[in-house]
């Protein structure tokens, strides 16, 4: 059964959707937000998007259900190493630094954060460049925060395990070296390598709150692809948030399609898609 959602249906998920992550949903998005909910009517035996909004805002006390909606919304594509030249500028030109500027204070606290995570692949490459660049991890404090609105992701990532098909293109010698190959029903899958896993912690966050319950900095910040979901304004308030929670001459990485031209910061450019702060 197809049910249709008409304007005021969809200004009003349009508005909720705003204000609960920060996405902005065009009206050309219209039919994108209704092939992406209509599994959720389904489940719920609704048949009308007036009904399942109200079940939403109204009927579902515990908030699961909005939960829910945010992650059908939420687009999650990635892989591992995507945007290689990030990747190559981290390890050739920031770690070098980072590294130094520890052992001449004495520190051993590394900080870094994923901001948009998805299934984890990305917080697993960062994974690697450090394992692959840092000749002793095993003496340094190293964590990678790695947030994301959508739980369904998180819980992916968090199990660190990918088919076949997920490592296309990835050396062997980094395959050998940080995942454990398993076969499961006839298909080849490979785990991450706990020493990996271990230095990640994933969290639900919505990058829209007004204040994160963090305090320390981070050396640098990841958070590609993201903001192109924001409009100006929420997109200045995030990159001023990531300002503030950065270590002094730390770094932030943005997508390939992104600037923060227009917005409103403090930031530095360094060269496309990269900032210090």
């Amino acid at each position: 059964m197809d049910i249709d959602i008409n304007d005021k249906e969809f200004g009003l998920f349009q508005r909720l959707i705003y204000n609960e992550s920060g996405i902005n949903l065009t009206p050309a998005k219209k039919e994108l937000l209704k092939s992406r909910l209509m599994k959720r009517l389904r489940g719920r035996s609704l048949t009308s998007f007036k009904e399942y909004y109200q079940y939403v805002t109204e009927e579902d006390t515990t908030g699961e259900e909005l939960v829910s909606m945010l992650d059908c919304i939420s687009t999650n594509l990635t892989e591992f190493f995507r945007e290689a030249a990030h990747f190559d500028y981290l390890s050739e030109k920031v770690l070098p630094v980072v590294m130094e500027n520890k052992r001449k204070k004495q520190e051993k606290k590394i900080r870094i954060w994923c901001a948009g995570c998805s299934t984890g692949e990305e917080p697993y490459s960062i994974a690697i460049i450090l394992a692959e660049c840092i000749e002793r991890l095993c003496d340094l404090d190293i964590k990678i925060l790695a947030t994301d609105l959508s739980t369904r992701v998180l819980k992916k990532a968090t199990q660190g395990r990918y088919s076949k098909d997920r490592l296309k293109g990835i050396p062997l010698q980094i395959l050998n070296t940080y995942f454990e190959k398993e076969t499961c029903n006839f298909k080849e899958h490979y785990q991450i390598k706990d020493f990996l896993r271990n230095m990640i912690v994933f969290r639900r966050l919505n990058l829209t709150d007004a204040t994160f319950p963090f305090k320390g900095q981070f050396d640098f910040i990841f958070c590609r692809n993201v903001m192109i979901y924001f409009d100006k304004q929420t997109q200045t308030e995030l990159v001023n948030k990531f300002y503030k929670h950065l270590a002094s001459d730390g770094h932030l990485f943005i997508g390939h399609s992104e600037s923060l031209a227009s917005t409103d910061s403090k930031f530095r450019y360094v060269q496309p898609t990269v900032y210090q702060k």
